[in-house]
Parts: structure tokens; sequence; C-alpha cells
């Protein structure tokens, strides 16, 4: 039993929520301009850091339903933002990698994620930020 009664103010779950919330609330605000929503930004980010993923594997990566990842990179390769390339050992699989145009696009998305980041962590110094970060690293994974 905890030594104290939970309040909205002390529980980390809500407080993860709240923060997470306010900010993907923000991104998709941002970046509505470009058709585009926060977990198709962070399809881009993880097909820009990997150089190319299954759709499998960014399920795994992002934490997103399998069915839900088929229907972001829809929407990418609608866009032409991405492209469904043949594995180079596995012919059953595709890799979503970024087009030219995608490049360009997660280039702005990341500007546009950058400023909405500095405005939700403003409360926070640079070596606050470097620890949360840390922080939520551990947790995260």
């Amino acid at each position: 039993m905890p030594d104290h009664e939970p309040t909205l103010d002390s529980d980390t779950g809500f407080l993860l929520a709240r923060a997470g919330g306010r900010a993907i609330r923000a991104l998709n605000r941002a970046l509505e301009p470009f058709g585009l929503r926060s977990r198709h930004y962070t399809v881009l980010m993880a097909a820009a850091e990997r150089g190319g993923l299954s759709q499998r594997e960014l399920g795994e990566l992002l934490g997103i339903d399998p069915s839900a990842v088929v229907s972001l990179v829809d929407d990418l390769q609608r866009a032409d933002l991405v492209r469904r390339d043949p594995h180079p050992e596995d012919r059953r699989t595709r890799l979503v990698v970024l087009t030219e145009t995608g490049v360009k696009a997660f280039r702005q998305a990341s500007d546009l994620g950058a400023k909405v980041e500095d405005e939700v962590l403003a409360p926070l110094d640079a070596g606050e930020r470097d620890t949360l970060r840390d922080l939520l690293r551990r947790v995260a994974r």
C-alpha cells in the first residue's frame, strides 16, 4: 500500500500521459499543414534513422499494432514520402524507405518537431532536458 493518497499531481502514469499528450497535440498542430500527424512523423524518423525497415520492424520499434503500421505506411506512400523496396535478403519482405520527397519532408518536419519540443520543454533548462531524455530512455526500454 502506498504511504500517501495518490493524486493527479503525484501519479507518474498520469503525468507521463499528460505531458506526452500535450507534446503530441502540439506536434500534430504543427504538422497539419503537411497532412501529417505525429505517428507519420515517427515512421519517417525511424525509416530515416535506420535506412529502411520492414513494417514488422517498424511496429516493434514504435510499439504500434501491425495493422496501424500498414495504414500509416499506406498514407506515407500515397503522399510519395516512402516507398516499399524489396528486402535484399528476404524476397517476401519489403523495406519502408524514404523517397527523395520524404527526405525533404522529414527535414521540414524535424525542424517543426524541434520547435515544438522547445515549447513543450520550455520550463526546463538544458541540463534538465538531458536528464529527462535519459530517464525516459530508461523507462521506455
